[in-house]
């Protein structure tokens, strides 16, 4: 750490389209104060000399083992795709460096488990990139659970579209991984699992479900190249359970472009209602919108989130989120609070989410507590 900053080694980043780029750098950026961008390790030293001079970087490393071993390099952000994230994410904890990576952790449940156990024992920060926990309509949102606002909550729906797990993909080099189950990166990981991190923030653990995960669409069109492409990634996820405090839930993500709003979640209280829309289903990179009705009522009021939770942020959802993430993992590095999303939260999301699956291929109520 030079000059009371973090240095902070990015491994993926493609100048202008990845999410390191749309993300992660205007973040740090914006938190210049408590990081610094070291540099880039791509697949080649070609690509990540490419991507530093585009970003105005001032180092390119080789590989990842020659950025993990920079003594100026304190965090190594991992941004790859899923299936690099376990071999990417233990070289960084080997070489004592504390790691933010991209959700979701490993590719299932057993690699988030042998992550989250060797940054323990190396005494090293693991955080976990779902920053709709942190999104201000959330946070906001949270509160309003807490205090009352619509009584005892009864009963909760959520509806949401994943939209690269419909017909049509744009770009067949980036988006065809999304559609092979075995990657690890999917409908029901990406945008349902963000969302799952924030609800289970604002209601609570779900201690019992039900699911059928259901593949409607078996070929998908990739539209630059004119191919059909195989699709076993789940495009129909279907979730009913239990909170732990006793309302029933109900969720229904499916793919495809959203023909209306994206996300509908909608939270029954004993006093009155509250509805939390967006564009997509990604809850974690889209402008979220709070609703109410009070009993007795019958039509939505906007509520405003206070501007406290906007302050100092970069104003879009996708980098101002993930500006929040990083200003907590900052000061839980100063201070050794645990404030930011942490490898052990990524374990318990990873294991809701082998529970879904679990119930999905055996057809039978799975208990979680």
């Amino acid at each position: 750490m030079s000059n009371g900053r973090f240095g902070v080694g990015i491994v993926g980043l493609q100048p202008g389209r990845s999410w390191a780029a749309l993300a992660h750098v205007p973040a740090l950026r914006a938190l210049a104060s408590d990081f610094e961008i070291v540099g880039v390790a791509n697949t080649s030293l070609v690509s990540a000399q490419a991507a530093a001079a585009a970003c105005g970087l001032s180092r390119a490393f080789a590989d990842v083992a020659e950025l993990v071993a920079c003594p100026d390099v304190d965090i190594v952000a991992v941004t790859v795709k899923v299936p690099h994230h376990f071999e990417i994410v233990k070289a960084a904890i080997a070489a004592g460096k504390h790691v933010y990576c991209e959700w979701p952790l490993g590719n299932g449940l057993a690699e988030a488990q042998q992550l989250a156990t060797l940054a323990t024992r190396k005494g090293v920060l693991g955080v976990i990139g779902t920053q709709a926990r942190v999104a201000p309509e959330i946070e906001y949102l949270r509160r309003l659970i807490d205090e009352d606002f619509i009584g005892e909550v009864l009963s909760t729906t959520l509806l949401g579209w994943g939209e690269g797990w419909g017909a049509t993909i744009p770009h067949k080099a980036t988006y065809a991984y999304l559609l092979d189950r075995a990657n690890g990166a999917t409908m029901l990981t990406i945008p349902l699992g963000h969302t799952l991190a924030a609800l289970r923030d604002v209601l609570g653990d779900i201690v019992e479900l039900s699911a059928i995960l259901a593949n409607r669409r078996t070929a998908v069109f990739a539209a630059d190249t004119g191919e059909m492409l195989p699709m076993t990634a789940h495009d129909q996820a279907v979730i009913g359970g239990r909170l732990e405090n006793g309302a029933p839930l109900a969720i229904h993500y499916r793919g495809g472009m959203p023909r209306g709003e994206g996300l509908i979640w909608m939270i029954n209280g004993a006093k009155g209602d509250i509805r939390v829309t967006g564009a997509q289903g990604h809850s974690q990179l889209t402008q979220l919108f709070l609703e109410s009705i009070q009993e007795g009522g019958r039509a939505w009021c906007p509520l405003e989130v206070p501007g406290s939770y906007r302050e100092d942020w970069p104003n879009d959802a996708v980098s101002g989120n993930v500006a929040r993430v990083y200003a907590r993992m900052a000061a839980d590095l100063r201070s050794g609070s645990r404030t930011a999303p942490s490898f052990d939260d990524a374990v318990r999301l990873h294991e809701l989410l082998a529970a879904i699956e679990a119930a999905a291929e055996h057809g039978q109520r799975v208990m979680l507590k």
